[in-house]
């Protein structure tokens, strides 16, 4: 009840300018404290020469951001602008073949990139898994995948491994382990699929074609292997209306977003100012409340941007990959939570929707979500930050169905039978409003520290209540239903391509 309900046009504007207003007001307050602490010996490490003429320094303390646009930006253009090449006269040529073409180039590139020894050790995890879908068991599939993602995730197997990879650069470690756990899942997947296979097997050259496709080799995303042996298998290559252009306008958003988030760095430290807890912990609860939220921000956009960027080599191949994930400022449910959704579509299939089926048990809910978050947990690889993380979000996953089981109950649901849209909408935007701060929360011991999770757990509830703790509840509750309502307009949107799809 409420998705469709609308509010006054005069209550969703006080809503947006409490919102802007907020933003802009903690905003600044994040801005004085990075002017402030651009010199701070503390900052010295996250901190680094920029742009001169502004007196400006740039935050450096995103390893990955770093890595992409200085040690890794000539490999990225070359390797892909190869593959975009190669791939476009595959297409033309020999598009019947252009799967094997891939393949060949995936292989090369690898081998190139990291040498023979990398290269077997993937085969030789690839001969495994395969040899394993051929006994058609899937309990032996998931016990085989998981064994050899362990080999690369649990100490000291991990090293092990990689102890044979001759040689010493910047990348290696990124690309080793990236390459090695990518693999692994792409293998489970294959291995699943082929034994739900009725009649024989794939073969080795179609798992080698699926695991070998360059764009999604090192950092994903993951797409099942039914969806890309499908798509690689057309011979019929055609593009829809207006779908180029479609690919060059999302080409321009991704470098716009990249210009955006180098000019952001330059006058927002969002990641270096967490490191010092003594400095963080001199800033207003709103200020904190704004570096907390940003950071999330921040992660989504890195998100959109590898993923984007390697979404739109895979369209001009002529694939429908995984999307970018949805942004985290649009998000007030657990369920709806995820940075890269190829592994989320991947952990849905195979094991939440496997296990939970319609998820509307509690009990398998609950069976389906922790052994998710237990596979999560071995793919981020165990530590003490990652079982906390998983710890708290599963609770939440789970926390939102009892919640909602709770409210279906007899006289719950009859007491919001009497209510109107529109007030009913305002009780769910409240809830929502909390359930967003507890996804802000829980997902900042991973992208910070437990530390820093805490003082901000610590200074937004205890310390700061009533008056911070409600204001910005209220200001949550106002961003929420500017969430809701983009929705509303969403489904209303979809119900009439529905009615236009059953008239024609």
């Amino acid at each position: 009840m409420g998705v469709k309900a609308m509010l006054p046009s005069y209550e969703l504007g006080f809503y947006a300018l409490v919102v802007t207003c907020a933003v802009l007001y903690s905003g600044s307050g994040i801005f004085e404290a990075s002017r402030d602490s651009m010199n701070r010996k503390a900052f010295r490490d996250g901190i680094k020469p920029g742009w001169h003429y502004f007196g400006r320094k740039m935050d450096v303390a995103d390893f990955e951001w770093v890595m992409w646009f200085t040690s890794f930006r000539n490999v990225i253009m070359f390797a892909l602008s190869g593959h975009v090449l190669f791939g476009k006269i595959c297409s033309m040529t020999v598009p019947q073949r252009r799967a094997v073409m891939y393949m060949i180039y995936g292989v090369l590139a690898v081998l190139g990139s990291m040498g023979p020894v990398y290269l077997m050790i993937i085969l030789s995890h690839c001969l495994v898994l395969y040899s394993v879908a051929l006994a058609k068991q899937k309990w032996l599939c998931y016990v085989a995948g998981l064994c050899c993602l362990a080999s690369f995730k649990v100490e000291p197997f991990g090293s092990w491994q990689s102890g044979f990879v001759t040689g010493a650069f910047d990348l290696q470690d990124v690309l080793f382990y990236g390459g090695c756990t990518f693999t692994i899942m792409r293998c489970m997947s294959f291995a699943l699929e082929s034994s739900e296979k009725k009649e024989g097997i794939y073969s080795i050259f179609d798992l080698l074609k699926y695991n070998f496709y360059l764009p999604f080799f090192f950092f994903g995303p993951v797409m099942t292997f039914d969806q890309f042996h499908a798509q690689v298998s057309t011979r019929e290559l055609r593009r829809k209306d207006d779908e180029m252009k479609s690919i060059r306008v999302n080409a321009l958003l991704h470098v716009g977003a990249i210009v955006a988030v180098d000019i952001f760095f330059h006058f927002f430290y969002i990641l270096t100012l967490p490191s010092d807890l003594k400095f963080v912990n001199r800033l207003s609860d709103w200020s904190l409340a704004g570096l907390a939220y940003s950071n999330l921000v921040y992660d989504w956009v890195k998100a959109a941007v590898m993923f984007g960027v390697i979404n739109t080599i895979a369209r001009l191949d002529h694939l429908d990959p995984p999307q970018p994930p949805k942004c985290i400022t649009m998000l007030y449910i657990f369920a709806e939570t995820h940075f890269d959704r190829g592994i989320n579509d991947w952990l849905c299939k195979y094991v939440y929707d496997h296990i939970g089926e319609n998820h509307d048990n509690i009990l398998k809910e609950l069976v389906a979500s922790v052994t998710t978050f237990a596979v999560t947990t071995l793919w981020l690889g165990p530590c003490e930050v990652v079982y906390i993380w998983s710890l708290v979000n599963c609770f939440g996953l789970n926390f939102e169905l009892w919640v909602q089981k709770f409210f279906q109950l007899g006289p719950f649901a009859k007491l919001e039978s009497k209510l109107s849209g529109a007030m009913s909408r305002r009780i769910r935007a409240a809830f929502g409003a909390v359930n967003f701060w507890a996804i802000v929360l829980y997902n900042i011991l991973a992208l910070n520290s437990l530390e820093f999770a805490l003082l901000v757990t610590k200074r937004l509830l205890v310390m700061g209540f009533p008056v911070s703790t409600l204001s910005i509840w209220f200001i949550t509750y106002c961003g929420v239903q500017l969430i809701k309502e983009r929705e509303r307009i969403l489904a209303i949107k979809e119900e009439e391509k529905g009615d236009k799809a059953k008239v024609e």
